[in-house]
């Protein structure tokens, strides 16, 4: 088809007939990967410059409302948005606060057919400091509904593909931050089993793709600072006790889908930029430690197992070197096998480097036996930053090391940031 023809599909996706739209997205969804040569006709006439509010041009703002249609059309409709959202002119639309709280909503909200698809558009959205910015300011309208097993409902996410329940909840609608839901949603995705009909799982996404939300939020100091200020557990009550919101993304660094896990990988080592943290992150569960500016305490983060895990193979070590190592590396199967994904062992190396930031962190990442699992993934892959991080652990402490205030330093040392790019690559695009 040519430009001009595909122009002509446009009027018919608000047409009052719903197989009307469907056959025209359908057809216009194959232009909408970059690279495609008509690809320019969603942009046509997208204002979006200085300080004026951005207008959606037609075919965008259909697209948007197509979002909540039947779910061949509304399917359609998240995947063009995913592919077209890589312009940063359309950024703006697809941030506006009506759309973001639909489409947020719609994530949280467990009966969500698409909800995967949903959460790959706000995971390339993220990629904007804006969106980031939006999202961890983000409040949405919830209902009290004891027959969900979330124990509410979304009021903004009713759609074609997740209608509302029957009987409708009753009492009065409440504003909640969007971000702790958010996280809650994640673990719950991560219950879902391959083998189970999509009618007996609790949601009916994975969710895989919050991870790289999360990781996007993490570049900035405000996202840091959500995953490193305590909360309640659960966000639901706030009598609950607290703990790190960034405790809740460890157990993921092994999980069987690599965006998940590398999402996850990406956030604490964004996290681990903030030096105030460090103590708060190396600490175990059973200490409480403070992180400024807030005051509250809690729990330690236990960060090391679970950054060291995926970097230990099944080799043996003595026994006063293997009494070092934290008690989930001691004695692993001769089957362990190394994260298989070579820039997600980086990553963790990246994060245990920025640990090594302060006096304090070196030496506790020396007496938990980090030098020993580095050194041996370094014998086996000669990787130039584990080299490092082996010379940082393995080096003499001299008296210029010694003063390293860990509650004045906000950023990584200058030998420490030299190692480590900030500019984290879940910040991608994804395309589908």
């Amino acid at each position: 088809m040519s430009a001009g023809e595909l122009k002509e599909l446009i009027p018919f996706l608000h047409d009052a007939n719903p197989q009307v739209r469907q056959i025209a997205l359908a057809n216009l969804l194959g232009h909408t990967p970059k690279g495609s040569p008509n690809r320019d006709i969603f942009f046509t006439g997208l204002r979006n410059s200085g300080l004026q509010e951005s207008q959606d041009s037609d075919i965008i703002r259909d697209l948007k409302l197509l979002c909540r249609d039947q779910l061949a059309t509304a399917h359609d409709a998240f995947r063009a948005l995913v592919n077209l959202s890589d312009y940063s002119l359309l950024i703006g639309s697809l941030s506006e606060l009506s759309f973001l709280n639909f489409l947020v909503s719609y994530i949280l909200n467990p009966q969500a057919i698409l909800a995967d698809l949903a959460s790959m558009l706000l995971s390339n959205l993220t990629a904007s400091s804006s969106t980031c910015s939006a999202l961890l300011t983000l409040t949405v309208s919830i209902l009290p509904d004891p027959t969900s097993p979330t124990l509410y409902f979304p009021t903004q996410s009713q759609c074609g593909t997740c209608p509302a329940p029957v009987p409708y909840p009753s009492g009065g609608a409440q504003s909640v931050e969007a971000l702790p839901l958010l996280l809650d949603a994640f673990i719950q995705g991560a219950t879902v089993e391959d083998t189970q009909g999509k009618e007996k799982r609790t949601r009916k996404g994975n969710l895989h793709f919050l991870s790289s939300v999360f990781a996007n939020l993490s570049t900035t100091l405000t996202g840091r600072l959500f995953f490193l200020t305590p909360r309640p557990t659960d966000p639901m009550k706030s009598e609950m006790t607290v703990e790190y919101p960034l405790s809740k993304l460890l157990v993921f660094t092994e999980h069987n889908d690599i965006i998940r896990r590398g999402g996850v990988a990406s956030a604490l080592k964004n996290c681990a930029f903030y030096v105030q943290a460090h103590r708060a992150l190396l600490s175990s569960d059973t200490e409480r430690a403070i992180v400024p500016p807030s005051t509250i305490a809690a729990p330690g983060v236990d960060i090391l197992p679970y950054v060291l895990l995926p970097l230990a193979g099944p080799e043996e070590f003595d026994l006063e070197d293997q009494e070092l190592l934290p008690a989930a590396l001691q004695f692993l199967p001769s089957t362990k096998t190394r994260e298989p994904d070579p820039v997600l062992r980086l990553t963790h190396i990246e994060t245990l480097l920025l640990l090594c930031t302060t006096r304090w962190g070196r030496e506790y990442l020396r007496k938990n036996g980090v030098y020993e699992i580095v050194r041996v993934l370094h014998e086996n892959e000669q990787v130039d930053k584990a080299k490092r991080l082996v010379n940082f652990l393995k080096r003499d402490e001299g008296t210029e090391t010694e003063v390293n205030n860990i509650h004045t330093l906000e950023e990584p040392s200058d030998e420490v940031k030299a190692e480590v790019d900030d500019d984290d690559e879940d910040s991608r695009i994804e395309e589908i």
